[in-house]
């Protein structure tokens, strides 16, 4: 079967359960976030279980569900959790869901991540909003994809004017919203103290394990985005604690009532651009 013919096997599911487009803003939900998704009103919420060719959820702090409905107004596209380069080899793995909101008539789609800092001065708890990453797995998720069409320009991945707007939301929501680079390394292991000073010295501010494949599958289908990292902890070597999944589930979970308070203010606004 096609990667087409998944995004409509995909598309019929949603449409069956009421699912139709078009919406303001799509987002991934990162580790731990999902918990943004209950501040969406009105919501129809479909697991990724229930959706043909979605990933299943394999990773603590993914919910594995698609939430669709209001904030702030506005119609919103959540999706809880994402499949990871790690959890199967494929870093393509989140191809069917990018599609299905490029599909769906989204305008935009966020990305958030959970992620380590590389600069001691962002701490964990610290929002952080991507203007550009490093592939550093050299891994492609267009790779065997036909056709000029994988040819993407990245130069501006990061949409600058949805940038724009999530940074006049932070302000007018008194939240701090600093700019980063973000690196992504495979995972599932975190990364080695030398890694860390090396992705430093290579101008990442932040590392992680996902949120590159989406990007550049969103580009690929024409999607504008925008991505947003919470810094969890510090990168390896620049603390005395030790690493662990549970400890950036908790911080997430702490901080999802930030995003969500971001996101209505960032959705009240009119858009510009």
């Amino acid at each position: 079967m096609s990667p087409g013919d998944r995004c409509l096997d995909a598309l019929a599911a949603l449409s069956a359960r009421g699912v139709a487009g078009p919406f303001d803003l799509a987002c991934i939900l990162g580790s731990g976030l999902g918990a943004a998704a209950d501040a969406v009103r009105d919501a129809v919420a479909v697991e990724y279980a229930d959706i043909p060719h979605f990933p299943r959820a394999g990773v603590a702090g993914h919910g594995g569900r698609l939430v669709a409905g209001t904030m702030s107004g506005r119609r919103v596209l959540l999706l809880q959790g994402r499949a990871h380069y790690y959890e199967a080899g494929d870093p393509a793995a989140m191809r069917v869901p990018v599609a299905t909101v490029a599909a769906l008539g989204a305008s935009a789609l966020l990305v958030t991540n959970a992620a380590g800092s590389t600069r001691p001065e962002t701490r964990p708890g610290t929002f952080v909003l991507l203007s550009d990453h490093i592939s550093w797995s050299g891994l492609n998720p267009l790779i065997g994809e036909a056709g000029d069409g994988r040819f993407v320009a990245m130069s501006d991945a990061y949409d600058p004017a949805l940038r724009s707007r999530f940074a006049a939301a932070a302000r007018a929501a008194g939240i701090g919203l600093p700019e980063g680079v973000y690196m992504w390394f495979s995972g599932p292991s975190f990364e080695t103290p030398a890694e860390i000073r090396a992705a430093r010295l290579l101008g990442a501010d932040l590392v992680g394990m996902s949120t590159v494949p989406e990007v550049i599958l969103a580009r690929f289908f024409g999607l504008r985005v925008a991505a947003l990292s919470l810094v969890t902890n510090l990168g390896s070597g620049m603390s005395a604690a030790a690493l662990s999944h549970g400890q950036t589930t908790a911080v997430a979970a702490d901080a999802a009532p930030t995003l969500v308070r971001l996101l209505g203010r960032y959705l009240s606004e009119p858009p510009v651009g």
